[in-house]
């Protein structure tokens, strides 16, 4: 989500970073994750992909998007966006329907493969 706060100037972001102490707040941190007070926050993309089972291409491909794409979901530096979105909401809700449909896809796939073979084979 774009954010509507104007952007730091060059001087203004060199001056924040040089007021900064990066030592003192990796110390802090170190601190607050042996006191237990960090959390990992999964995104609803791994949920989702965790749920079904599949690995980081197989959902991709389930998807329809490239794993790069997953990838980013996956880590927060992009959102799914339409359609991908219901997708993931289905997938974290009822992983056996997206899992039905992949067999389903596999199944036709096979089925039309088999009759596609059958038909360019000829008999002596």
């Amino acid at each position: 989500m774009p954010s509507k706060a104007k952007p730091l100037t060059d001087a203004q972001l060199r001056a924040a970073e040089s007021r900064r102490d990066l030592a003192a707040e990796l110390l802090e941190s170190v601190r607050q994750m042996k006191a237990g007070k960090t959390q990992v926050v999964a995104s609803p993309a791994i949920k989702a992909r965790e749920r079904t089972g599949l690995s980081q291409s197989q959902f991709a491909a389930l998807l329809g998007v490239s794993v790069r794409t997953l990838q980013g979901w996956e880590q927060g530096r992009k959102q799914p966006s339409g359609a991908a979105r219901t997708l993931l909401a289905i997938a974290r809700t009822n992983p056996k329907a997206l899992l039905d449909v992949v067999d389903r896809q596999e199944a036709e796939r096979g089925t039309f493969q088999s009759t596609n073979d059958s038909s360019t084979t000829t008999s002596t």
